[in-house]
């Protein structure tokens, strides 16, 4: 990785805070940014509550051993006030249909986060964007507010968009596919592919136009992409949304040490170490891009139903197969004789697995995703050609950037499909087995869709190598927060001056 940009260079080291969302799909990422920065000089400290604390510790600690400048400060989650039984922090630990008392919480966790940035007055504040109020904070405070975008470009664009031009207001069908033509990629979209916020009265969206509001008075956005991947939407945010934005992914690629990616996000408890050491060892004795690797994030709730359709689907594919189920799910929808039938060329691993660790694996060729942002940039940087199959929040946006936009992906159905109810339509096992087989098997088609897949992974590793896009951009953001604060000298400056 590059150093600070050398008009930077003889400045004292930037003091940031970085403050995360209770998920790991946020939490994770905005840690890698802190590290990241910390890298280049910066003096990063994330301020987390004690379970979530927990889960990127080894990940601080590490860094922090190695000299890097980076520290987590804990601080009290807000479960009385809120509701919630103790220890439970995270969206992971909540059913989808309570997870809404997570974002209940945010509000009484000011207190506590106005106390602690006022006594230790960084340089600036990283905020997720689910924390719109640290734009007042901030300003109390005399610093820059940087927003942390959890989502893709494309995702962002189109959900404001959507909400600015209310452009389902007269929709009659939560089926009928509406255009958005002022988009630089056109796009029919559905009234059920929106993201939640969108559509109903939920927590998140009651406060959507003071997240927007915050994000434009602030410094800029941060997201996890590349100028070559979504570029065409950097450019019309800031153009329309008059938004700075830094493109600092994909993020997986900045770390290439395969230890480190093997414990990322939580794999250092004895369950998740056996599970990575049996996913490495049946993976050792596959062929070269045969594996077909599914897994839906930590937060999917499937239908009995679902799974056993979805267990048949790969199944019937005809590849090996590598399928993370959660530990939740149990055993009763396991279709009969099915562990017989795939023993060999089939492993079913309940519980955590080291996704960015296998994506990356010689052995496998394709991926089944949710389509949650992480997962998008991970299969990218493996350069994985993927099977789509979004469940809620922004992914059925990112389904068309992957599918229709850049062609690296084929959708596990074609029927429309509900981001509020992941269960109320049916993916069949024919349809997931023909959506494995059109970017797995033989043929031009299926080659092409390879092809440009490996081509955007030898971009994005491009783009975080020294000069590259994102590299450049991580330096831009640490000049860009020296010069916010020369700016506000030379202003009170002249202020005396009068």
């Amino acid at each position: 990785m590059g150093s600070v940009a050398d008009a930077a260079a003889d400045r004292r080291p930037l003091r940031l805070f970085f403050i995360p969302y209770f998920a790991s799909s946020h939490l994770i990422p905005l840690v890698d940014i802190a590290r990241f920065l910390a890298v280049r000089g910066v003096d990063s400290t994330i301020l987390a509550t004690p379970f979530n604390a927990a889960l990127v510790r080894s990940t601080v600690d590490a860094a922090a051993a190695a000299g890097l400048r980076i520290q987590l400060l804990e601080y009290p989650f807000p479960s009385e006030e809120s509701g919630l039984p103790p220890g439970v922090e995270n969206i992971s630990a909540l059913p989808s249909s309570e997870c809404y008392k997570i974002d209940h919480a945010i509000p009484f966790t000011r207190p506590a986060l106005e106390h602690l940035l006022g006594l230790h007055r960084p340089d600036a504040v990283v905020s997720d964007a689910h924390f719109p109020w640290t734009i007042d904070i901030a300003r109390e405070l005399g610093i820059p507010r940087i927003t942390f975008g959890a989502v893709g470009l494309m995702a962002y664009s189109v959900s404001q968009y959507v909400w600015e031009k209310q452009s389902f207001k007269d929709v009659a069908r939560d089926d009928e596919l509406v255009p958005l033509p002022d988009l630089p990629h056109p796009l029919l979209l559905a009234r059920s592919e929106l993201p939640d916020f969108l559509l109903q009265h939920t927590v998140y969206g009651s406060a959507i136009e003071e997240v927007y509001d915050a994000d434009k008075a602030s410094l800029g956005l941060i997201i996890n992409s590349f100028t070559e991947f979504e570029g065409i939407y950097l450019d019309y945010f800031r153009r329309v949304f008059e938004i700075k934005t830094w493109f600092v992914g994909p993020i997986s690629l900045i770390d290439s040490e395969s230890h480190r990616r093997g414990v990322r996000g939580g794999g250092v408890n004895p369950a998740a170490v056996e599970n990575r050491a049996r996913c490495l060892s049946w993976l050792s004795e596959q062929k070269p891009s045969s594996v077909v690797y599914a897994c839906f994030g930590s937060w999917s709730q499937f239908s009995g139903e679902q799974l056993r359709e979805m267990a048949l689907g790969l199944e019937a594919a005809g590849h090996p197969f590598l399928w993370v189920v959660r530990e939740a799910d149990g055993t009763e929808w396991i279709p009969h004789g099915f562990e017989q039938r795939v023993k060999g060329c089939g492993l079913v691993l309940r519980g955590w697995a080291p996704q960015v660790e296998l994506l990356s694996h010689a052995a496998v060729g394709a991926f089944v995703t949710h389509c949650g942002w992480n997962s998008i940039m991970e299969g990218v940087s493996a350069g994985l050609p993927m099977v789509t199959w979004p469940i809620g929040a922004e992914q059925f946006i990112n389904e068309k950037l992957v599918v229709e936009q850049l062609r690296v992906g084929a959708k596990a159905s074609d029927s429309i499909r509900s981001a509020t109810d992941s269960n109320r339509t049916i993916v069949k096992a024919t349809e997931l087995a023909r959506a494995i087989g059109s970017i797995m098997d033989a043929g031009e088609a299926a080659e092409g869709t390879r092809r440009r897949a490996r081509e955007f992974a030898e971009k994005g590793r491009a783009a975080v190598e020294k000069g590259g896009s994102s590299d450049k951009a991580l330096n831009d953001l640490i000049e860009d927060i020296y010069v916010w604060h020369d700016n506000r000298k030379t202003a009170a400056g002249k202020a005396v001056d009068i």
